[in-house]
């Protein structure tokens, strides 16, 4: 009899299947622009069948792309296994806009896809690919991928899989893939109540050799209270109410815009801050616009935004699961200054960069692993319903160079993060070649106006960038 093989779930990864609910989709996702050359047919299609092969041949690299879900019997966790039904052509799917499609209608697409969540009795993801953009000279891929199995970081890993710095056509060659045997429910629990029998002796192995110097230990032990002290305390701190922070419902819009990096890298070179402080004064900007359209008094908000960052460490790059922490960061919106408005972001992050947060969210995790997944579920349904932000802004950096994809070149990629609980807007940012893509995801019935908030965006970056200029002057 061949062993059975399963891949165990991280207690952060098997949260956000816990959080996900029937209007809380937690997927993300982006949609990229293309050239059509080399993959245009001469009727103005593209060779779906060549892409097909190609990412059949790349699955071998990314394995979780061909396991599925199967939660451990009596408890919280699910473990990864090979998926014995496979099929390509469920999870890469061919469609075409209305010719001459425009990009509004690629936006609304890419919206009703994300709208849609992934069945979890297969492996949790799918790529779209769209032809029939106007012009004949482009075509679209709208990837989707649950966030239990990637984070923005290692997604960008990810993209080296699919997509290369060479223009030249890579010769295809799929391999034939033998499933694994998968666990019977039976060894599941077995495994999972031996696991549970062994962790109070890991405990004890991980305690002894600290308690050889119980200052040292002490003294870490304080340190790590105080982390998580500093974490839980910054998520107790309620954010002020928006129209924005409702019930969400099940249906997105989506909308995008794209900056050139060198302008931006500009603006913070001469006002000061990093890459990152620029674009949360942008978005702060912006929602003080939004914000007084909509008759609200920003004088008087606490808005803050929650900003993940990568704990993600050099060996860890390149693996799938999420390695992320978030830090609350105030957006001052009741600032009318640019260039003040820039300080005092610039202020927050530094001190945030000096803070505890992310190790308090790492001790919450590995304790979760000690007890139980629901404890740190239940740590983010309570958080979210607190409201301690009001939207997520993220923003991964990607290549600085062109890539390929079958010969064809990426030109765009704009990413989609999976909204939260009362969280109506979202904003995820890639930088990739030498431009910023912005892309921008909303709860349908909450954020009608959400191309206004786009136009909001680019006027604030337009009056920091003057800001700007004028010290040359």
């Amino acid at each position: 009899m061949r062993p059975y093989f399963y891949d165990r779930l991280s207690v952060v990864d098997n949260s956000f299947l816990a959080i996900e609910g029937a209007t809380t989709h937690q997927h993300v996702a982006g949609a990229t622009v293309f050239d059509a050359a080399p993959l245009a047919r001469a009727d103005g299609g593209l060779e779906i069948d060549r892409i097909r092969a190609y990412i059949e041949s790349r699955l071998p690299l990314i394995p979780r792309y061909r396991q599925k879900l199967v939660g451990v019997p009596f408890g919280t966790r699910h473990v990864w296994v090979d998926d014995e039904h496979f099929n390509l052509d469920y999870h890469v799917r061919h469609t075409s806009l209305p010719r001459p499609g425009t990009l509004r209608q690629l936006k609304r697409l890419s919206a009703r896809i994300v709208s849609q969540q992934l069945d979890r009795a297969k492996p949790l993801w799918e790529i779209w690919i769209v032809e029939g953009l106007e012009g004949g000279d482009r075509w679209s891929m709208v990837a989707k991928t649950h966030h239990c199995m990637i984070d923005g970081v290692s997604g960008v890993d990810l993209m080296a899989v699919l997509l290369s710095p060479d223009a030249a056509i890579p010769r295809v060659e799929p391999t034939r893939w033998i499933p694994r045997t998968p666990p019977s429910q039976f060894q599941l629990l077995r495994d999972e109540l031996c696991r549970r029998v062994r962790q109070p002796l890991e405990l004890w192995h991980d305690l002894a050799t600290p308690l050889l110097s119980p200052g040292t230990f002490v003294a870490g032990v304080r340190e790590q209270l105080e982390a998580v002290g500093e974490a839980l305390g910054a998520a107790s701190e309620r954010a002020s109410e928006t129209p924005i922070n409702r019930p969400i419902g099940p249906h997105r819009r989506f909308d995008w815009a794209m900056m050139e990096l060198a302008d931006v890298k500009a603006v913070k070179n001469k006002l000061g801050g990093t890459v990152n402080d620029v674009v949360l004064t942008t978005v702060a900007g912006a929602l003080r616009r939004f914000l007084e359209r909509r008759c609200v008094n920003v004088d008087v908000l606490r808005l803050r935004a929650s900003v993940p960052v990568s704990l993600r460490t050099g060996e860890q790059q390149g693996t799938l699961g999420n390695q992320i922490a978030l830090w609350m960061t105030e957006l001052p919106v009741a600032e009318r200054d640019p260039v003040l408005r820039l300080a005092k972001v610039s202020a927050t992050t530094a001190r945030l960069k000096h803070s505890r947060q992310a190790m308090g969210a790492q001790v919450l995790a590995a304790v979760s692993e000690w007890t139980s997944s629901t404890l740190l579920s239940v740590a983010v349904r309570l958080t979210t319903r607190s409201r301690p932000f009001n939207l997520v802004v993220t923003n991964v950096p990607g290549p600085q160079m062109p890539l390929y994809m079958l010969g064809s070149q990426l030109r765009e990629f704009y990413p989609m993060l999976a909204l939260l609980e009362n969280q109506g807007l979202g904003v995820a940012l890639f930088s990739y070649d030498g431009h910023l893509c912005w892309g921008f995801i909303a709860d349908w019935e909450l954020v009608p106006d959400l191309h206004d908030f786009v136009l909001d965006i680019e006027c604030a970056f337009e009056e920091l960038k003057a800001t700007a200029n004028a010290q040359d002057g």
